[in-house]
């Protein structure tokens, strides 16, 4: 069993009987084991790369990367997961990052979303069967509220995934992103009629529940918010997650305050199913 508490600018973890202590100082990162071994600094180095939002991300041309405190080169690669939890705090956006147990406890990781102009103000990490589990909890360092800014959850989320692909570029064959972003873009190919599921249904008299299930690529968490509010539809809250090659997100949608009816769910779903099958070349390339 392994668990990691962050408050403020202190990480402390404590792994099988092991104590780590690290506090954030100007150059880096101090960690300090108690069984005896020397502090050492971990130096969390820029980036450059494809502006996406208020993060650059680029895309890694090497298999000799540090592996940031997880495991690498193992032949069952698991799918790698990220999931933006806007439901189970009030006051902070959720983080979720999973992939089997090859993940540490992704200083760099909450280094990076701190350069987003973040603030991680919790972070826990467990294991159970499926793997360990990196959860944050992140604010708007300009605010001390919740990220509620589609471009910023999507600068995150990107962020989350430029970092996995560097320090496990193994997965880069498990991520949609890989193809972009990755060394080594996916062999299964996602097809997009077969992929693409969206259902509505009422969560009450106020709102409705938006489920939309899709191929993964850059953007998409910012398209779907645009399309939906195109049409006058208020989006209150939803979880957006990566799977792999596949996006899955949920929203509570509203309309003047109230759930959703039939001939306006028909007019979401017709919207979203027709972005998101539509062929990626602009209509005027031909």
């Amino acid at each position: 069993m392994a668990v990691c508490m962050v408050s403020g600018n202190f990480v402390g973890a404590q792994i099988v009987g092991k104590n780590v202590e690290c506090p954030v100082s100007g150059n880096g990162f101090w960690v300090k084991a108690v069984f005896g071994f020397p502090a050492q600094r971990l130096i969390v180095t820029g980036r450059r790369g494809v502006s996406v939002g208020m993060t650059k991300l680029v895309p890694r041309a090497s298999l000799a990367t540090a592996v940031e405190e997880g495991k690498a080169g193992e032949n069952d690669i698991p799918t790698p997961k990220v999931i933006l939890d806007q439901d189970s705090d009030p006051n902070a956006t959720v983080v979720k990052i999973t992939f089997g147990d090859r993940l540490g406890a992704l200083l760099d990781t909450m280094n990076a979303l701190k350069n987003l102009g973040l603030n991680v103000v919790k972070a826990n990490v467990f294991l159970d069967s499926s793997g360990k589990h990196n959860t944050f909890a992140i604010t708007n360092a300009a605010t001390g509220r919740k990220v509620d800014d589609p471009e910023l959850l999507e600068a995150i989320r990107l962020t989350i995934i430029n970092n996995m692909l560097e320090y496990h570029p193994e997965s880069s064959a498990q991520l949609a992103m890989g193809a972009t972003f990755g060394i080594t873009p996916p062999q299964q190919q996602v097809d997009v009629d077969i992929a693409t599921h969206i259902n509505i249904k009422d969560d009450g008299v106020d709102r409705s529940l938006l489920y939309v299930e899709a191929a993964d690529r850059p953007g998409l968490l910012v398209d779907l918010v645009k399309i939906i509010t195109d049409i006058n539809i208020s989006v209150q809250s939803g979880e957006f997650d990566t799977e792999g090659l596949l996006a899955k997100a949920k929203f509570h949608v509203s309309y003047r305050g109230k759930a959703l009816t039939n001939p306006l769910q028909q007019v979401i779903s017709n919207s979203l199913r027709y972005f998101l099958r539509r062929p990626t070349t602009e209509d005027a390339s031909f």
